[in-house]
């Protein structure tokens, strides 16, 4: 194997690394730490501030990008270590091997400065232009202070804001600033990077960033605004100045904690280019999003409106709206359920939707959903896990992935009694159907207490992987009929259900045994 690497490497580098640099976004790859997963969207976002990337034959700026990833999958350049349920690359990692020719190759170009980590990079001798700050010793971060920093258009910083040159944040020219799971964050940083004028990519995420300042208004090229899992929960007004802003990032996907958006977003319909608005809360006069005819993500993590408000009616009717455009993604999380639950009534639903996400006390699936010919990623709460909702979802041919969930950690009465009810409505056990589900590759079930569930001969003759996540299950039968199933995995959550669970192993063990293909599925259990 690293025979053939060595020969892949050598052909990249004699036969075609030229026409690569000339795409400098495989230079890009070194920013990173030797070892270090990458997140794909991550990198692509970072091309598309930097200008790497621009829109051509229809495809939008995000496809082009896209495209350029998957390109340096298929030429090894990078190698996929974690995919997301919609079956694309989440994380990549570039081998050791092959890093060592692009920092190489950066050094010599000047394309990349990187000071600490595993690499003893010559300092330049000119300016710089892309600089990578990891882990270092003291003597480094001195050499830092030396350097001519005044033209560096991208940082990036890795562990401690501590070892930042005392320059560092006056940068007049810098168009990329990711700081991503940085340490010893200030607020007098954000006060800094608001100077930063020509920003287009700033990154924030996991750090101890509280609050943003009046000032981030500044920043009038600034693209995307990355603060997810940070500890700010709101943002000032002087955002919806941000006309150019692509992308907001905000909340905390884990625990829902959402981004408050500032009520001038809809009055004065600013921030038309908006693509992505994701981990947000959706609260009173905020649920007008018609403007936004651009967006392809809306995702809502904290929904607070009542059936007799008129906002409720405002985000259904932006919803119907915005799907007849380019809303591909759609997530809502609502405690109360009315809202979801009335989603049955969009006359024209979104039907170009490629995600879907659903949280709350759903049982009835609204009736359009048999009408999303592109969806490949399904998730719903486990209130709507029931046999005659598997019938209807068994009818979208391009679904991957398909979850039941439930977020809380324990299941509170009313839940309890529609599962009672659902099992009741289904023969006492939940049974995935012979026939349909024709593309799914993933389904996964994650609840505290989970029903007897049953697959029926030839159901699903797609499925590769099966989750369930559970402190009770009830019951698994039928696992043997699934003729591609390669993993099952089971976790564990709550020790009272070992019992039962290790008969349920061993249940499905002796089932798949008795396949005749000889193609057992591995069988993992996590408790």
């Amino acid at each position: 194997m690293v025979e053939g690497l060595q020969i892949s490497i050598s052909r990249v580098s004699k036969r075609s690394w030229e026409i690569w640099w000339e795409r400098p976004y495989p230079g890009g790859t070194c920013i990173f730490p030797k070892g270090q997963r990458i997140s794909s969207k991550r990198l692509t976002r970072r091309w598309i501030a930097e200008g790497f990337v621009a829109e051509k034959q229809g495809l939008s700026v995000e496809d082009v990008a896209d495209t350029y990833f998957s390109h340096l999958i298929r030429r090894k350049i990078i190698r996929p270590v974690e995919h997301g349920s919609n079956g694309k690359v989440k994380k990549c990692i570039v081998h050791d091997m092959v890093l060592e020719h692009i920092v190489a190759k950066a050094s010599e170009e000047n394309f990349i400065t990187v000071i600490g980590g595993n690499w003893l990079m010559q300092l330049p001798s000119s300016k710089v232009r892309r600089l990578s700050l990891q882990e270092s010793d003291s003597k480094r971060a001195n050499d830092t202070e030396k350097m001519n920093l005044f033209h560096v258009r991208s940082l990036t910083m890795f562990g401690s804001l501590n070892q930042l040159p005392s320059h560092s944040f006056k940068f007049g020219i810098v168009q990329v600033l990711d700081l991503e799971g940085c340490i010893g964050f200030k607020a007098h940083h954000t006060e800094e990077i608001c100077k930063m004028l020509l920003l287009k990519y700033l990154s924030l995420r996991r750090t101890d960033t509280k609050q943003l300042p009046k000032a981030i208004g500044k920043l009038q090229n600034l693209e995307t605004l990355d603060i997810r899992e940070t500890n700010v929960v709101e943002l000032p007004k002087t955002v919806c100045l941000l006309e150019r802003l692509v992308n907001i990032l905000g909340g905390d996907k884990r625990t829902r904690r959402a981004l408050k958006l500032p009520e001038e977003l809809n009055k004065k319909k600013k921030m038309k280019a908006l693509r992505i608005l994701s981990g947000i809360q959706i609260v009173g006069g905020l649920a007008d999003l018609h403007h936004l005819t651009e967006l392809r993500k809306l995702a809502i993590y904290k929904l607070s409106t009542m059936s007799d408000d008129p906002s409720f009616k405002d985000l259904s009717s932006s919803i119907e709206y915005l799907g007849g455009y380019s809303l591909h993604t759609l997530i809502i999380d609502d405690e109360s359920s009315k809202f979801i639950n009335s989603l049955d009534d969009l006359s024209s639903p979104p039907k170009f939707l490629v995600a879907l996400e659903l949280s709350g006390k759903m049982v009835q699936l609204p009736g359009w959903i048999t009408q999303l010919s592109a969806l490949t990623k399904l998730t719903l709460s486990v209130t709507a896990l029931r046999t005659d909702n598997l019938l209807l979802l068994s009818k979208l041919e391009a679904l991957f992935s398909l979850t039941f969930s439930f977020r809380a950690e324990k299941q509170d009465s009313e839940t309890l009694t529609i599962l009672a009810e659902n099992k009741l409505c289904s023969d006492g056990e939940i049974t995935i159907p012979d026939a349909g589900f024709k593309s799914l590759k993933l389904l996964r079930f994650f609840a505290p207490l989970l029903p007897v569930l049953t697959f029926s001969k030839n159901a699903m003759p797609e499925l590769e992987r099966l989750e369930l996540r559970f402190s009770m299950l009830e019951g698994l039968y039928g696992v043997e009929n699934l003729a591609g199933l390669k993993v099952v995995h089971l976790t564990l959550k709550d020790k009272d259900g070992e019992y039962m669970t290790k008969e349920v192993q061993h249940e499905v063990e002796t089932a798949v045994k008795r396949r005749t293909d000889g193609k057992a599925p591995k069988i993992i259990l996590d408790q």
